[in-house]
């Protein structure tokens, strides 16, 4: 288990209780599973008044856990027949993104999602979950061959946002994303999107121009990350604590907003705690939102969708 900062004092508790059993796996004559039992108790209490109440920079900690499932658990888990999709047929496939056909309670459906990678090769690999322009325009590729085929888009954003690199500009980063957001507007197909990590800037907008956005408990979505926030307001990276209050980038703060349609609840200490729960309770997410879809006609998809995004903006100034 990867403890957080905040969860030092839980670290400790747990220690000491895993160290008594190891003690007592040695040693067959040692009895210490009361005093193990009654540290779990503690340890028990303590994460649920750590996550009671989390402050606004405590969930981005948690959003970014690394034992928290991604992308690729997801697809593994709640789809079958998967059937990935590579490149953009100008420059490159981009292995930030992930996407292809599938079937989603044996329905045929495109999943797309950004995947950061669960170790040091797998997350040089994919780019820690920062798309260039050529994810973007794998994106809009799938979403094309959805509406052409009349098949539902499910994305799973997980992005501190997309990679700012020099060869991403230069073939277009912003012209990319802004594209993928546009497609996300034209298609005559359901599309809902879930929230699973962090979702940051245009990089997650460009999946999440959604008819219906979902989020993770603990999950953040904001127009810039807190230290860059702080960075730019006040020029120090470690005021990103007034920084995310500020944002107003958790679930609960943008469903207030009218930003999202619904909260994913997680399991107590994070999705990183109980994966598969949280991987089944993203799936009936999916599935009720689906459901919420199911007889509108392309006409009413797109106007909807188009109507839910106009008038988002004054929704959030009146709140």
């Amino acid at each position: 288990m990867t403890y957080l900062e905040f969860e030092k004092p839980l670290a400790e508790i747990e220690g000491k209780a895993e160290e008594l059993r190891a003690l007592a796996r040695q040693n067959e004559k040692m009895d210490v599973e009361k005093e193990a039992a009654a540290l779990d108790r503690k340890a028990e209490q303590l994460l649920k008044d750590l996550y009671k109440d989390l402050t606004p920079w405590r969930k981005c900690l948690v959003a970014r856990h690394p034992d928290r499932p991604h992308c690729s658990d997801y697809i593994d888990a709640l789809f079958t027949e998967y059937t990935p999709l590579a490149g953009d047929r100008n420059f490159a496939d981009d292995h930030a993104i992930m996407g292809g056909l599938a079937r989603f309670n044996d329905a045929p459906v495109v999943v797309i999602g950004h995947e950061k990678g669960n170790d040091t090769k797998s997350r040089i690999e994919h780019n820690f979950g920062m798309a260039r322009p050529e994810g973007y325009r794998k994106a809009v590729r799938l979403m094309d061959m959805a509406d052409r085929f009349n098949l539902p888009v499910i994305t799973l954003v997980d992005t501190p946002g997309a990679y700012p690199g020099k060869g991403a500009e230069e073939r277009g980063q912003s012209e990319a994303i802004a594209r993928s957001t546009e497609k996300c507007l034209q298609i005559g197909v359901p599309l809902v999107s879930v929230i699973i990590g962090e979702g940051g800037s245009g990089g997650a907008v460009a999946f999440a121009t959604a008819d219906r956005i979902a989020m993770l408990e603990h999950a953040v979505y904001s127009v810039i990350s807190p230290e860059g926030c702080a960075s730019i307001l006040w020029k120090d990276a470690e005021k990103m604590r007034e920084a995310a209050e500020a944002l107003r980038l958790t679930a609960q703060d943008l469903q207030k907003l009218g930003v999202i349609d619904r909260i994913i609840k997680e399991p107590l200490g994070g999705a990183q705690r109980g994966k598969k729960e949280a991987i089944d309770a993203v799936g009936k997410a999916v599935e009720m939102m689906l459901k919420e879809l199911s007889g509108k006609s392309r006409t009413d998809l797109v106007r909807d969708r188009r109507q839910k995004f106009l008038r988002m903006g004054s929704k959030g100034l009146a709140a």
